[in-house]
């Protein structure tokens, strides 16, 4: 796997007076940033990708948000690396082949993390968790 690290940068969870009683939830996850780095030590330096990424999940009516921002660090073949950092300095784009991989990466930690916090402010999970329906229970 290219992915050789992963840390939070930004931690936020705040919880405000909801003003109505459906509560909407909305997940985002867009890229800040690309850029080289330099991973390893002195006597075996090595390049990487740093990819910063922002993950929000608002809780509407005003009822409160969680934003995280953390950073993914990539290695691959050199050429690889440097098309990547060609192609997000020309368009802002991340190739197709490396995208899933980092974004599947980034929503599994984001979404581990979200639900934790949610949990600490008193807000809804901001993913559905399974259940299992009571016996006699009406179905939404």
């Amino acid at each position: 796997m290219p992915i050789v690290g992963f840390n939070f940068t930004k931690i936020s969870a705040e919880r405000t007076e909801s003003k109505g009683t459906k509560i909407n939830i909305e997940n985002n996850v867009h890229i800040a940033n690309v850029e080289d780095m330099d991973i390893g030590d002195k006597k075996s330096p090595q390049k990487a990708v740093k990819f910063t990424f922002d993950f929000m999940s608002k809780f509407t009516p005003d009822l409160g948000k969680i934003a995280l921002t953390c950073e993914v660090a990539y290695v691959d073949e050199e050429k690889k690396m440097k098309d990547i950092l060609k192609e997000w300095k020309k368009d802002k784009k991340v190739t197709k082949d490396v995208m899933p991989e980092i974004m599947n990466y980034i929503l599994q930690k984001c979404n581990i993390e979200a639900i934790i916090l949610s949990r600490e402010v008193s807000l809804p999970s901001p993913l559905p968790l399974p259940k299992i329906d009571m016996p006699g229970e009406k179905k939404e």
